[in-house]
């Protein structure tokens, strides 16, 4: 089976940077989508930056930073995607958002063979494929913050996914140097099924008064050796994001533990939504 040569991603975020850069140090022609001319430009520069920063730190040499630029392009006409093998799309954690990028995708890409993959942590993946004419080639590919260093990607077949197309899409992780695991096509998928109730029990914690943030998060890290206490890795997840996450497994499973708490919704309304922004637990330069 060919591997894959030509990848798009669409977004280019935290998550849709992580993927392309990956995929460009990895040899890919990959080529980055964003929804307006600035977007793609402030995506290049976050890309061009992480790279600079993995030759100052010795994780890559000026020659494989250089080797990566080269490989990356960006545009925001979902009309250049019409040349790729395999597109991964990583916008916003909202269902009609996706939709309407995979939905689009559909009649960009020209290869009637190509996948289209999405970066969902919740959203089912048939739900997906049912909105365009390639129901086969549609997968969910769900990697984990921060992409160049997590080396986990769920693979998430919905019913109508191709076996061929699950192992392609096993193939292209190998390629991005990433361990593939499968997971049901259920909200919350294998990870976040047994994540986000321990997440959002430490905010449940601390709005009752139990402990204060350190407290909880060092409780997690010196007592269980997890390397990040539950609200550090929130405000690194995203506060937006994880409530997407729980609402949208709330919203299949109707369990109370995936039921975002009342101080998480007050902190996303009141735009406290983490690292992302300087706030969220605890506060951040940015």
């Amino acid at each position: 089976m060919d591997l894959v040569t030509r990848l798009g991603v669409i977004g280019c975020g935290l998550m849709g940077s992580g993927i392309a850069e990956v995929a460009a140090r990895n040899g890919l022609d990959v080529r980055v989508a964003e929804s307006t001319h600035d977007a793609a430009e402030a995506g290049r520069r976050r890309i061009t930056a992480s790279l600079d920063k993995g030759v100052r730190h010795g994780k890559l040499s000026e020659e494989q930073r250089d080797q990566a630029l080269a490989g990356l392009s960006f545009t925001h006409d979902l009309g250049d995607m019409a040349d790729r093998q395999f597109v991964i799309e990583a916008v916003a954690e909202n269902r009609d958002i996706k939709t309407d990028v995979i939905r689009a995708l559909d009649k960009a890409v020209e290869d009637p063979a190509a996948i289209l993959a999405t970066n969902t942590s919740s959203i089912p993946i048939v739900d997906l494929a049912v909105a365009t004419e390639r129901p086969g080639q549609v997968i969910g590919m769900h990697f984990f913050n921060p992409v160049p260093v997590q080396q986990l990607v769920e693979l998430i077949p919905a019913l109508t996914t191709s076996q061929e197309t699950v192992q392609r899409t096993r193939d292209l992780a190998g390629q991005l140097g990433k361990q593939a695991i499968q997971a049901p096509d259920r909200s919350g998928f294998v990870v976040n099924a047994l994540l986000v109730p321990y997440l959002l029990s430490a905010v449940r914690m601390l709005e009752s008064g139990a402990a204060v943030p350190d407290d909880i998060d060092r409780g997690m890290e010196l007592g269980c050796a997890h390397p990040m206490g539950p609200l550090r890795l929130l405000d690194l997840i995203g506060l937006d994001t994880a409530q997407a996450v729980a609402e949208s497994m709330y919203e299949e499973f109707k369990e109370p533990l995936y039921a975002p708490p009342a101080l998480l919704r007050r902190m996303v309304a009141a735009g406290h939504l983490g690292r992302k922004n300087g706030r969220g637990f605890y506060a951040y330069d940015v």
